[in-house]
């Protein structure tokens, strides 16, 4: 199992990636909205202005231009502000160096012959964004393989006998013609692209992905949540950063946590982000994700101007015109289910793009897996395996990480003690 990780490296992720367009701080809040939407992880890497004095940039500068990952639950708090609401143009046209929050080191540079493993290390650590040099001469080591293992070239024998140590250092090392192109050239890897590779290798990963998320460890008892009955703005002021998502509960007489929705950046990439500010703003957590008809009375919800370019329909032609109307469940992406005090009625109606995506503590752990690709969510909450929507934990990319290398790092251990 340990081979998966040990004899591939991180340039074998990198096939077929496009190059890293930046995202620059100066940009503005509705351009970052159209960025959000195809995002992965629902959010978008933030970089300073590159140096016009600059001619070439290496990776150490790089590394220090990057700011950090806004992502839509940001957007929609800003948003949500008073002073945006009041005026919504202006809110949109901020630069998003005064939304993103600065976090250096959600992200980090590494050669693309750094192995797997190591990768994913950092992962487990907190950082949600790699960016590898897009070596045009680099032509990867994976199956058998890496080019470095612990710090040292590794030797391998060409067809003919001869060692052929320096000549795969040399291939796999930029040429002075080329290092210009290549240090100006990277891409980004996220932790999304290294689950769908791990699904891939699920054999030789066995038996771990048939195990129960329970049995592994997987499950992470420290989420963060907020009553239905809760002011849904108040989501903004416990933001948690992995996985960027609040859980929207009922308490049960017995001390138990019953899930109605969840507010998280995963959710919110693809809304209305203008209509989801206002209902954040003004609606409890429990009708922000059970959804508000559109045949609620006018006195209930006022009309608010929404811009068609920051809604999902016009991502792709760039604009359209504004026009007003009420804010329902729709506008936010959400399908509209009455809203009700008793949320526990109202939960046999709860269906639709605002319904959490779950799994039980029985769930195993290919499956958890699988469920956050198919829906490209960054986490899946955990139930009781005899009620449904009894609440024990999240599952998110940090803890399958860190589930799928648990025994690996064992037969590392033993390797180096050897």
């Amino acid at each position: 199992m340990a081979s998966v990780f040990l004899y591939h490296v991180v340039g074998d992720l990198t096939v077929g990636k496009p190059e890293l367009s930046e995202f620059a701080e100066t940009e503005t809040v509705e351009a970052a909205i159209r960025a959000i939407a195809d995002s992965s992880e629902g959010g978008i890497p933030v970089w300073k202005n590159r140096s016009q004095k600059s001619v070439m940039e290496n990776a150490e500068t790089r590394q220090q231009r990057f700011v950090g990952i806004l992502n839509a639950l940001d957007v929609v708090a800003f948003l949500a502000r008073e002073d945006s609401l009041a005026d919504q143009n202006k809110a949109i046209n901020t630069p998003v160096s005064e939304v993103v929050v600065p976090n250096n080191s959600a992200l980090k540079v590494v050669d693309p012959g750094t192995r797997l493993i190591d990768a994913l290390e950092l992962m487990k650590q907190g950082v949600k964004r790699v960016l590898v040099p897009k070596s045009l001469v680099w032509r990867g080591m994976s199956k058998r393989f890496s080019i470095l293992y612990n710090g040292k070239w590794l030797k391998n024998v060409d067809s003919s006998g001869g060692n052929s140590t320096k000549a795969t250092a040399n291939a796999n090392r930029p040429s002075s013609s080329s290092t210009s192109s290549i240090q100006d050239k990277f891409c980004c890897l996220s932790r999304e692209d290294v689950l769908r590779f791990l699904i891939g290798c699920l054999g030789a990963l066995a038996p771990i992905p048939l195990s129960s998320i329970a049995s592994l460890g997987a499950i992470n008892p420290n989420y963060c949540c907020i009553d239905a009955s809760c002011p849904a703005v108040d989501v903004t002021k416990k933001r948690p950063q992995d996985p960027c998502a609040v859980a929207v509960v009922e308490s049960t007489s017995d001390g138990q946590y019953k899930i109605v929705g969840e507010i998280s950046s995963a959710k919110l990439r693809k809304c209305d982000y203008l209509g989801a500010a206002w209902a954040l703003a003004n609606l409890s957590a429990g009708q922000f994700v059970m959804g508000v008809e559109d045949n609620m009375t006018a006195r209930s919800f006022p009309d608010i101007a929404l811009d068609e370019v920051v809604g999902e329909a016009n991502l792709a032609n760039g604009g359209g015109p504004t026009r007003a109307r009420k804010f329902s469940s729709r506008s936010i992406g959400f399908f509209g289910n009455p809203a009700n005090p008793n949320f526990g009625v109202a939960r046999s109606m709860y269906r639709g793009r605002s319904a959490p995506l779950t799994c039980k503590v029985t769930s195993s752990l290919a499956a958890v897996m699988a469920q956050m690709l198919s829906h490209r969510a960054t986490h899946v909450w955990v139930t009781e395996a005899e009620k449904d929507d009894n609440l024990v934990g999240v599952v998110g990319y940090a803890d399958i990480l860190a589930a799928v290398t648990r025994q690996p790092g064992a037969a590392i251990s033993e390797s180096h003690s050897s």
